[in-house]
């Protein structure tokens, strides 16, 4: 393997995830997420330091995120890093790197505070078990 660009952060989001839509009607989130280090300084006091990420979320995925994100929610993202160059209205260069996120996962419960990742869970729960409901009726005398 020559190289790899991948990021992986679970975090808070700071402020709703808001959808925009390029001129070709595809959808797209930015946002940013929190991530915290708590740690003891040389005192022994208990310190805390957070970094702020900026994520970009492409298609339904951007959707799903406006849908069942909010302010506050943990979630885990998963993408390559990215660096995109573009001219402010004076035309002046401007630097910006993201997290391109490919993949996202709700980590709140359900009722916690800051989200909730219940529907997605709900409908993969339901379908596993009626995927595991279909093979209790197999005979367990397999030949292997």
């Amino acid at each position: 393997m020559s190289s790899l660009n991948k990021a992986m952060i679970i975090g808070r989001l700071g402020q709703d995830p808001e959808v925009r839509y390029t001129q070709s009607n595809t959808a797209f989130a930015n946002m940013s997420v929190a991530t915290s280090e708590k740690y003891k300084d040389r005192n022994g006091e208990l310190q805390e330091t957070t970094e702020w990420h900026r994520v970009v979320v492409w298609g339904r995925l951007a959707e799903i995120c406006q849908e069942y994100l909010k302010k506050g929610s943990l979630v885990y993202f998963e993408g390559p890093i990215q660096t995109r160059e573009w001219e402010d209205k004076d035309g002046q260069k401007r630097y910006t790197t993201e997290i391109k996120a490919l993949n996202m996962q709700m980590l709140d419960s359900r009722g916690g505070s800051g989200g909730s990742s219940a529907p997605a869970k709900n409908k993969k729960n339901a379908a596993a078990v009626e995927i595991d409901d279909q093979f209790d009726d197999m005979d367990d005398d397999l030949p292997f």
